[in-house]
């Protein structure tokens, strides 16, 4: 597996051959579950996917620091890494800032069972991660498109002020 900045994925997915466009996966990794969710093939919205407990997976360090988010997703991608089973996947971390407080927010008037909410909130955290990276990289490439015109049509004016046909 390897890492890459936000933009870079999200460079190297819009490279991609348009038969074979990759869809994103987003984790919400937290101490006892790993909250999945999925892009659509244009990487514009994010979905709920499913949630996975968490077994055995170097409880022993996740254990130690469960207040050390950074260590723990570190720890994930590791795992995930030593199966050799994704070879050159390309991954990237986004910060979830309150995600998971905004879904309890919105989930809490429902008045579900715990596990029910629990899953729940997993899941839509794990949209929530994706939709904000998703949101983020279409903007940026937005304005980056925008900005690359922009300078097209200054670079036109300029030569037109150099080069007027009379």
């Amino acid at each position: 597996m390897k890492y890459l900045k936000p933009m870079k994925l999200y460079h190297e997915v819009l490279k991609s051959n348009e038969l074979k466009r990759s869809c994103l996966l987003g984790l919400d990794v937290g101490d006892k579950y790993v909250g999945l969710s999925v892009s659509d093939a244009d990487n514009k919205i994010a979905s709920p996917l499913s949630v996975l407990v968490r077994k055995k997976m170097n409880i022993d360090l996740i254990a130690s620091d469960f207040q050390n988010l950074a260590i723990q997703v570190k720890l994930f991608i590791d795992d995930l890494t030593k199966t050799g089973k994704f070879g050159d996947l390309k991954y990237t971390f986004w910060d979830e800032c309150f995600t998971s407080k905004s879904v309890e927010f919105l989930l809490k008037p429902l008045s579900l069972h715990p596990v029910q909410f629990k899953t729940i909130m997993d899941k839509f955290a794990a949209v929530g991660i994706l939709q904000g990276y998703l949101d983020f990289a279409n903007r940026s490439r937005d304005q980056e498109a925008e900005i690359s015109q922009n300078e097209k049509f200054s670079e036109l004016l300029n030569e037109e002020w150099r080069n007027p046909e009379n």
